[in-house]
């Protein structure tokens, strides 16, 4: 059960961070709008640029936090 558990971190570690979170959240929420939801193209392109602004400022947000300490 061990070799199981070790197997799902090594897979999804990458999940820790938090500009990965926000951007699978972008890019699911950009594709069920694109495929499921009648929604208009400016909607689509208002949750891609949400997204690239919020992992924008959670990466100025830790540039800030190594420099300082």
């Amino acid at each position: 059960m061990n070799s199981t558990s070790t197997g799902w971190r090594r897979w999804l570690w990458p999940l820790r961070s938090r500009k990965v979170q926000v951007a699978v959240v972008t890019v699911i929420v950009a594709y069920a709008t694109q495929v499921g939801l009648t929604v208009s193209e400016e909607m689509v392109l208002t949750v891609l640029s949400v997204g690239v602004a919020l992992i924008l400022g959670i990466a100025h947000e830790d540039a800030g936090r190594a420099r300082v300490g």
